[in-house]
């Protein structure tokens, strides 16, 4: 029966490390076709998210069935409740992703992204993809150590975030109202990308330890 109940709770694991690796490519795409005014490119995250989606149901199934057959407790139980959260966390990242490829999608066959700031995003878009990536190997290795840096990696995130900012509120801005809001929101999709994959490691923090890092809170 107990090795019964380790499959379940392993099972649990890996399917969160697959939703966590289909965010991961789902940011990678939505970066290339933002950058590349790929139409083809961003149909594609939008349509795939859908295996988010199904992934994140299963995974809110299964854990609940834990629970009403098991009645894990401790660390088991942090482990088993925190997947419901981590598999919500990781849905929203691919929305964000869902979100980068639709301002694509809606500017081509242009590209959304003033030549002044490819540079910033493709970097944002490379960090934002890496700590997806760091996110998914704390789901697979429940690693605390690992999930600690998860924020120190974000933090190269946040302050391209403000250096974008700093570029929109500049008097220099040439490139009209609809280029400043689309950059504006793309910037917030890959901070608040990046923030979802550091809440994934402070669940594992959590579940490892019963305690929560002092760090920032999601909101």
């Amino acid at each position: 029966m107990r090795t019964a109940y380790q499959e379940q709770l392993s099972e649990l694991s890996d399917r969160l490390g697959e939703m966590c690796g289909l965010a991961v490519v789902a940011m990678e795409r939505a970066t290339r076709a933002l950058l590349d005014a790929d139409l083809t490119l961003a149909e594609q995250v939008i349509a795939d998210h859908e295996y988010i989606v199904a992934l994140n149901r299963q995974v809110e199934q299964h854990a609940l069935r834990i629970l009403a057959l098991q009645q894990p407790v401790a660390t088991d139980l942090r482990t088993v409740v925190g997947s419901i959260h981590i598999a919500a966390d990781i849905d929203r990242m691919g929305a964000l992703a869902v979100h980068v490829a639709g301002i694509s999608r809606l500017r081509h066959p242009d590209c959304a992204l003033p030549a002044d700031v490819r540079a910033s995003f493709a970097e944002m878009g490379a960090r934002a993809v890496q700590l997806a990536a760091t996110a998914r190997e704390v789901l697979l290795t429940r690693d605390p150590d690992k999930a600690a840096r998860l924020r120190e990696e974000d933090d190269a995130v946040d302050a391209e975030h403000r250096h974008l900012f700093t570029l929109l509120i500049d008097h220099k801005w040439q490139t009209g109202v609809c280029s400043a809001v689309d950059v504006a929101l793309l910037s917030r999709y890959y901070e608040r990308f990046a923030d979802h994959a550091v809440e994934i490691g402070k669940r594992v923090i959590f579940e490892a330890t019963g305690g929560l890092p002092l760090h920032k809170q999601m909101v």
